[in-house]
């Protein structure tokens, strides 16, 4: 028997003895999108997969394929739709996506599930995706269905982005590219960041509304939103502590393990 945590890596009847067994499916969110000139373009993949690896290995489940492609990026949090290499979907075709992966892994006796989002984008897509999937189900009688749905980066204690922070923490939306994606980088694929290319620039500045399409001077050139320099592996390592350690805590509450 495969003895792995990805079960893209199983033949079906080791998944199908493990879902019989209660084995929860994490299934990441991602997004293939810019993220600055010195970071790659599936920082979004990479992230959510790698938490969710961990955090199924604390709790005996298994890592379903992460969705490569997420939601369209906003001016505000990101701009990747202006920037070569973002490739995103609509938001039906994300939020069908994870309707039919729920409903097939369902119909095949998954009772389990995780979503577990890597791209800010994402967050109210995967809401209507997880419903529509157990709306599904209960059509087709399949009720006994337990889901949580998180943003891994909502899971880290106050303490922490104060050390990280100590002037205060500018918030999840211009983190894009910025400190804390590029620590988790340096952490987990320091072959895949460039730190030579980090941009000399600070915070960004928005107006609290969109404007489309984007004036000019709207969207930052370089798509990073906050300043990255000072981004350390150590730190990168505080953090992933946070989110495997409270999001094992929230799964095995949540799940009676």
């Amino acid at each position: 028997m495969v003895e792995s945590v990805f079960m893209a890596e199983l033949s079906w009847p080791e998944w199908e003895q493990k879902v019989k067994a209660g084995a929860i499916i994490f299934l990441p969110l991602g997004a293939t999108e810019q993220h600055g000139p010195h970071l790659p373009l599936n920082v979004d993949v990479i992230l959510p997969t790698a938490v969710a690896e961990a955090v199924a290995r604390n709790t005996g489940g298994l890592v379903a394929p992460t969705l490569q492609y997420g939601y369209k990026s906003m001016p505000r949090s990101g701009g990747g739709q202006s920037f070569p290499g973002t490739a995103s979907l609509d938001a039906d075709t994300f939020s069908h996506t994870i309707r039919d992966v729920i409903r097939d892994m369902g119909m095949h006796g998954a009772r389990r599930f995780v979503l577990v989002n890597g791209h800010f984008e994402n967050s109210w897509p995967s809401v209507e995706g997880l419903d529509l999937g157990l709306r599904s189900l209960r059509a087709e009688g399949i009720r006994d269905i337990t889901a949580m749905r998180l943003e891994y980066w909502d899971f880290v204690k106050p303490e922490t982005l104060d050390r990280i922070f100590p002037d205060g923490f500018p918030g999840t939306e211009l983190e894009h590219a910025s400190l804390i994606e590029t620590s988790l980088m340096l952490k987990l694929r320091p072959d895949l960041v460039d730190i030579s290319k980090i941009p000399q620039e600070g915070r960004a500045s928005f107006p609290p509304y969109d404007i489309h399409p984007p004036p000019p001077g709207y969207l930052r050139e370089t798509g990073v939103l906050a300043d990255a320099r000072g981004s350390r592996a150590e730190i990168g390592g505080w953090l992933l502590d946070d989110h495997i350690s409270m999001i094992t805590q929230a799964v095995k509450k949540e799940f009676g393990l």
